[in-house]
């Protein structure tokens, strides 16, 4: 048993651990969350709570097991050691992740689990389908004392076929009828806790639940999953230094405000109340032990089938930076008629970052998310993998930087013209214009497509560390596009910056696919020659 009273003393990163008794005896950094879970035991009943996948609910429905079988030495020096009385109970856990039903399908996997939990006890369990199993088995394990059932990844054996609606539908019917097992036998049960990624609406999964707590967004426990600042300062001190230490090597003097700018920057940002924002725990605990900043989290199938959703259902991705929604646009999951902008929600590539009244703001969380989900957004939409487009746009990033207008149409020509035809749908120069957005946003901050003035509306800004570039795209004609920003004097709202600016017009051939030309030309009444 380790101690635990000094959660500053370096510890191992627990970059695979997911159940608590190994996280604890093997030394592993557990960031102490055990005030918010003790806000549930006394509030007691059922509850539901939704959180990307690889965000801490699984360590989190293992603590719960924990707690209810009384383990107390595995908690001290947390803050719920002395706080509870740690009664046992019997507690039934169901974790999806670890329920073959894709090989067995969904009927036998949960048969083979019950069967397995009802053996544990020396009992068995009976019935004619899943439904009275479950029922049967709630009963008898409870005998004379109501029992605890955690689930986990409730829904997974929905949305792992969220590309085959029939099997999907066919799993969602299985269970709803499960489930409504939850409710019938509520005599029996002291404490329910379900996690997952949806939030199916009441006439789907959880049309029998009508008892179930959801508190995805309630205000006491946004903090419950991902770290606060506060956290990671405190837990992860050791190994901040280490960083810093080993960074001002090469960079002296650099900082911990610098370090925390950029992991805020990177892994911050998610939120489910628009006021409290945390970190994605798995992204942070990977940093610290790579020591160097990368996609971590975003290792999923799910982007591909959204960026393939996006690209044939014709969505506007650029209004994913800024997502107004109301508070209904939450509850209406609904796997035969997906919104793709509620499932990037759920699954965590969207998360809210502000909320008034009925008012939800969504965008990306972070750096890591908008980046690595954006290029696979370029790959859907040029049909050209990372290695093909990678190094090209890295040549189009610097092209800017170095205001080498002639080479970045040049290299743009060339990233357009491996484009197959089969993919340009649509309107042409407004797909262009989007294929534009996708390769520029992931490395250069500041790109703001269809920016508004007080006469119009220009199709891109584009600002680097020196320049600032005002981009119109026109079929046909690029002098009639650069035309277009100086009689509508686009640039005017930038004239107070020391950057300078560059005013860039451009045409595309519908029959060749591709830029036509290109102008360029200097802000009037400006000295500079661009």
């Amino acid at each position: 048993m380790t101690d635990n009273s000094n959660p500053v003393k370096r510890k191992l990163l627990p970059l695979s651990v997911s159940t608590f008794p190994k996280l604890i005896n093997n030394n592993h950094i557990y960031v102490d969350k055990t005030r918010y879970i003790y806000n549930l035991l006394v509030q007691g009943g059922a509850f539901f709570l939704s959180r990307p996948r690889r965000f801490g609910k699984s360590l989190l429905v293992s603590i719960l097991k924990e707690i209810f079988q009384g383990n107390k030495e595995l908690f001290k020096g947390y803050w719920i050691y002395d706080q509870i009385d740690w009664e046992k109970y019997p507690v039934l856990h169901l974790d999806f992740q670890g329920i073959d039903y894709k090989s067995l399908g969904l009927d036998k996997a949960l048969t083979n689990v019950l069967n397995g939990i009802a053996g544990e006890h020396g009992i068995e369990c009976r019935g004619d389908s899943i439904a009275e199993r479950f029922g049967d088995l709630i009963r008898k394990l409870a005998g004379n004392k109501p029992i605890v059932i955690l689930i986990d990844e409730y829904d997974k054996p929905i949305t792992d076929y969220i590309e085959n609606l029939e099997k999907a539908e066919e799993n969602r019917e299985k269970l709803k009828n499960f489930y409504s097992v939850l409710k019938s036998r509520q005599e029996n049960i002291s404490f329910l806790f379900m996690t997952g990624v949806s939030r199916f609406s009441r006439l789907s999964v959880f049309s029998d639940l009508n008892h179930l707590v959801d508190i995805t967004f309630h205000k006491d426990y946004v903090q419950l999953l991902g770290y606060t600042q506060e956290e990671i300062e405190l837990y992860f001190a050791e190994y901040i230094e280490e960083y810093i230490r080993e960074y001002a090597g090469q960079v002296p003097g650099y900082s911990r405000e610098q370090l925390f700018q950029k992991l805020k920057e990177y892994y911050n940002g998610y939120s489910w109340d628009g006021e409290t924002f945390v970190y994605n725990p798995i992204s942070i605990m990977n940093f610290f032990y790579h020591r160097k900043f990368k996609s971590f989290w975003f290792a999923t199938g799910t982007p591909t089938f959204l960026a393939h959703m996006a690209r044939v259902k014709g969505i506007d991705v650029k209004a994913w930076e800024e997502l107004e929604v109301t508070e209904q646009f939450f509850d209406k999951f609904d796997i035969a008629d997906i919104n793709t902008s509620l499932l990037l929600f759920q699954t965590g590539y969207l998360t809210i970052k502000k909320h008034e009244g009925e008012t939800y703001v969504l965008s990306y969380p972070n750096r890591e998310v908008e980046n690595a989900f954006l290029y696979n957004l370029v790959e859907e939409f040029s049909g050209t993998g990372q290695d093909v487009s990678g190094n090209l746009i890295w040549a189009i990033k610097e092209s800017l930087e170095n205001k080498d207008v002639e080479g970045f149409i040049g290299k743009m020509k060339a990233f357009l013209a491996s484009i197959p035809y089969t993919l340009v749908e649509g309107e042409v120069e407004k797909y262009y214009h989007l294929v534009f957005y996708l390769v520029l946003k992931p490395l250069i901050r500041k790109v703001s497509p269809e920016h508004f003035s007080n006469r119009g509306r220009m199709d891109m800004v584009v600002e680097t560390e020196k320049y600032l570039y005002i981009f119109e795209f026109k079929m046909g004609s690029a002098r009639k596009a650069l035309k277009q920003i100086n009689d509508r004097a686009y640039y005017e709202q930038y004239l107070g910056q020391k950057k300078e600016i560059i005013l860039v017009g451009i045409g595309f051939s519908k029959g060749k696919r591709n830029i036509s030309d290109y102008s360029q030309a200097r802000v009037p009444g400006k000295d500079e020659v661009v």
